[in-house]
């Protein structure tokens, strides 16, 4: 940023929703008063505004009018070129001088025009010829009322900026190629006409000549804008303004100097010659500021109200130098260079003497209360107990009467839709209310986003908003989370949220029970066995109510559970074909079992799990998910290389197309064709390999979540160290291919074994790697998985809190293996640590406990 700023000496906003560039821009005496500004008028009046139908692309003033010397306006649309004349009368009213203009004489273009450039055209006197570039690159020339002749430029893609040097009477333009090219006006003349784009019998032997480039200067970048000047007899220079540089030339397209800019430009205008041999340049950039250079020399910088995209320099009302910019929206402004002085002054610093003693005392009280908090906070940071906003959310206990998914089936049954109402009461004036809701998909919401700009104090407000299944397979979860972003009228931001349970009649109906599954678990309670129907009023089938202790679930789209309460024993069984779909009706089985005994009174209720470990169908899911990405990237790949394909043939049959001389195709538009339909095909590989993704994740995020159930209840952990595990193992709401869930969790269980669960130091010494990429398989994965289950049946317990890096002292029972103490000890247990958690016949876990007893399996 500047110190010094430029001056607003006049200002004024153009238009309302109006875009302007470099060509909308010219400083002229365009009524040819003589005098450099109006008769009598002010600097703050509008003189002329006239509504020209046609967008304007570039204004100029010369003398386009035969038969006299005086100034003109050019208008360039983008099919026709309008030359008006602009006079004023003396005006007897008090509003002053009157402007009228008139159209002299008007060229329709064959060609979409991009921009003209003027002069004295092979050295004619007095009159000015116009030269327009079309998008095409051909070069139009007029001898102001009639058409002259056009030319193509050799080799033109793309139509570049356009000037004319009149010391060497020739045109210069950078191409798409990144080249300055020079064109004399004598060559362009005699060349080829441009409607006669094959070669005739008389060309061929001579009598014409083809259009031949004067001299290139390979400048490396696209090119802004050019300007010409020159401010002697003797030589010009060409200026070329770059996307990173801006050069000057010689006339014959040697470097005399060129500067590396530090901001991206957006304008320049050599504007003068101060000292023999040197020209200043004012260049405008996207960060606000004008640099004035005098050749490569910073000599001032100054800082503008907008980005320039156009900047002259002319007299206005007898001052000089003063700097016009205008920028993309409109605003223009005349300003100059200066400073005004500033008669601020820092207050003087009250000195005092500094007691060591009591700040070192205060010091160590601070450091005691920090480390008292970090100790007491969990996980979790203890936050401010705020009352300004109250959240609550309502599911409603019965279906819509009029589904919101009437249109969705999924498989052959009908989807229901439930409403949930949330109530949002402020205590105090709230400004920028947002409440954002969250469901686990497939599960959609009629309304996901509500905006309140104002909330008056002790306000309530009410939304409702219904929830409904779009999709052939179950959500990981039934929870929902509306969050609510809120400013106090301090203008502090502030995030509160609340948490509401769909119920499982949503996603699922009564289904027959099975007797046969491929996957089951049991789960053990201390309390005798509850009826179902009890637990599932809503899942009682009438036609076998003599059967209480076995209950199906159907969910919508195909997938049966069955849940099985035993009649001597304290167990529940819960069997599926499918291992993810365990996890909801296990989930619902223990959250109703802790309802219905908190009804009772009974506070002592547990559930625990005795059964193994299931690892390896949680390890099926994952290497899926894993080879869906693997999929997804070779996909990717195989479509990016499709399209370069494409894209080169389209330049070789543009390259074809273009040509003088038409030459055969050579069956391009067929490869053409075949890589069209490729591209489109892998393209539909690509989507339909990214929802299987999703759903592969959606599945996987079930399994993990009953996984972190079975440990839980297997060990006994407390809510915290649950907490901690589901941090672990589901970091991510959604996976992509740049961040997966195997590498992300990877890491974080690598971290939980070599901190809390560590055996020794030299575990704690090993760095974990600082970027996460794609891993080329599982195993490594899975052996960490493996190996936490391991640490956390020999004692390990987990903790994020500041004394976690201590190593922990794991009380180790008879016949327990120890941890190995590096990678290749790693690796040898590897087998025994899959057989201990994978058997599903019997199981043996040895607890830190005084007097160590079998667990011993689920019978069949």
């Amino acid at each position: 940023m500047s110190l010094f700023k430029a001056r607003d000496w006049w200002s004024t906003v153009l238009g309302e929703k109006e875009e302007f560039d470099q060509g909308c821009l010219c400083l002229a005496d365009v009524d040819n008063t003589g005098n450099g500004k109006g008769d009598g008028a002010q600097a703050e009046d509008m003189l002329l505004e006239v509504h020209l139908r046609d967008p304007i692309l570039q204004v100029e003033v010369g003398k386009f009018v035969s038969g006299t010397e005086m100034l003109h306006l050019a208008v360039l649309h983008s099919r026709k070129l309008c030359v008006y004349s602009v006079s004023g009368t003396l005006g007897n009213v008090e509003h002053g001088n009157q402007y009228q203009i008139k159209l002299m004489y008007e060229h329709n273009l064959q060609r979409t025009a991009c921009n003209m450039t003027y002069g004295s055209f092979g050295g004619v006197k007095g009159r000015d010829l116009i030269c327009i570039q079309s998008m095409d690159g051909m070069l139009m020339v007029f001898e102001q009322e009639s058409y002259a002749f056009g030319r193509f430029l050799p080799g033109s893609l793309l139509p570049g900026p356009l000037a004319y040097s009149s010391r060497t009477d020739s045109f210069i333009t950078v191409s798409s190629c990144r080249q300055v090219e020079s064109y004399k006006y004598q060559v362009l003349a005699f060349a080829t006409d441009a409607d006669k784009r094959q070669e005739t019998e008389q060309q061929k032997l001579g009598s014409g000549k083809r259009l031949v480039v004067d001299w290139t200067l390979n400048i490396g970048e696209q090119a802004l804008d050019i300007c010409i000047v020159s401010f002697n007899q003797s030589a010009s220079s060409v200026f070329v303004l770059g996307e990173r540089n801006f050069f000057c030339l010689k006339d014959n397209g040697q470097i005399r100097f060129m500067k590396k800019l530090d901001c991206s430009p957006s304008c320049f205008l050599p504007y003068c010659s101060v000292s023999e041999g040197t020209i200043n340049t004012l260049i405008g950039n996207h960060n606000h500021m004008l640099h004035i250079y005098q050749d490569v020399t910073l000599k001032w910088a100054t800082q503008l109200p907008h980005i320039p995209v156009a900047v002259r320099v002319g007299c206005l009302h007898d001052l000089k130098g003063v700097i016009v910019t205008l920028s993309d929206d409109g605003h223009l402004q005349c300003s100059y260079l200066g400073t005004d002085p500033s008669f601020f002054q820092a207050p003087k610093v009250e000195s005092r003497e500094l007691h060591y003693e009591e700040l070192d005392i205060e010091l160590k009280e601070l450091q005691k209360i920090i480390k008292d908090v970090n100790k007491s906070q969990g996980i979790w940071p203890m936050t401010e107990r705020e009352d300004d906003l109250k959240v609550s959310a309502m599911v409603s206990p019965k279906f819509d009467s009029v589904s919101q998914a009437a249109d969705i089936e999924v498989g052959t049954d009908l989807v229901p839709s439930v409403t949930v109402k949330v109530t949002l009461q402020n205590r105090l004036a709230l400004q920028k209310v947002k409440l954002s809701v969250y469901v686990q998909p497939p599960l959609v919401l009629t309304c996901d986003q509500f905006t309140f700009e104002f909330m008056a104090p002790e306000m309530s407000r009410t939304v409702a908003f219904s929830v409904y299944l779009k999709g052939s397979y179950t959500p990981s979860e039934l929870e929902g989370n509306a969050v609510v972003s809120y400013s106090r009228p301090s203008g502090i931001p502030r995030v509160i949220q609340c948490k509401f349970r769909l119920p499982l009649k949503l996603i699922c109906l009564p289904g027959q029970p099975s007797k046969t599954a491929s996957h089951k678990l049991t789960i053990d309670t201390n309390k005798s066995p509850v009826s179902l129907l009890s637990l599932f009023p809503g899942f009682a089938n009438q036609s076998e109510d003599d059967q209480v202790n076995v209950m199906g679930f159907r969910f919508l789209g195909g997938s049966r559970v069955t849940l099985l309460a035993s009649k001597t024993s304290q167990r529940y069984r819960i069997q599926s074909e499918q291992f993810e779909d365990l996890w909801l009706i296990t989930n619902e089985l223990i959250i109703r079992l802790q309802e219905y005994f908190e009804k009772q009174g009974i506070k002592d209720f547990a559930c625990s799990f005795s059964g193994s470990m299931p690892l390896q169908e949680y390890f099926e899911l994952i290497d899926h998910h894993f080879e869906l990405r693997i999929n997804g990237e070779k996909l990717e790949e195989l479509l990016s290389e499709r399209a370069v394909q494409f894209r080169a043939i389209q330049r070789r049959l543009l390259t074809r197309f273009k040509d003088k001389t038409p030459a055969p195709l050579q069956h391009l538009d067929t490869l053409l064709d075949g890589t069209y339909k490729q591209v489109i095909a892998l393209a539909d590989a690509v989507e339909e390999n990214q929802d299987s993704l999703f759903q592969s994740f959606t599945r996987l995020k079930s399994a993990t979540h009953l996984v972190i159930l079975l440990i839980g209840l297997w060990q006994k952990l407390s809510t915290d160290q649950i907490a901690i595990l589901e941090a672990a193992f589901l970091p991510l709401q959604q996976d992509t291919q740049e961040l997966g869930w195997e590498e992300t969790v990877d890491a974080a269980i690598s971290h939980l074994l070599k901190t809390c669960l560590s055996k020794s130091s030299k575990e704690q010494a090993l760095n974990l790697s600082s970027q996460l990429n794609i891993p080329k398989d599982t195993s490594r994965l899975k052996k960490h998985i493996t190996l936490l289950c391991d640490r956390l049946a020999k004692g390990g317990r987990l903790c994020l809190s500041t004394d976690a890096a201590a190593p922990q002292t794991m009380v180790m029972p008879g016949g327990c293996t120890t941890i190995p103490e590096s990678d290749l000890e790693e690796r040898s247990i590897e087998q025994d640590s899959t057989e201990l958690f994978t058997n599903h016949k019997h199981l043996i876990v040895e607890t830190p406990l005084p007097e160590v007893s079998p667990l011993q399996g689920v019978s069949e």
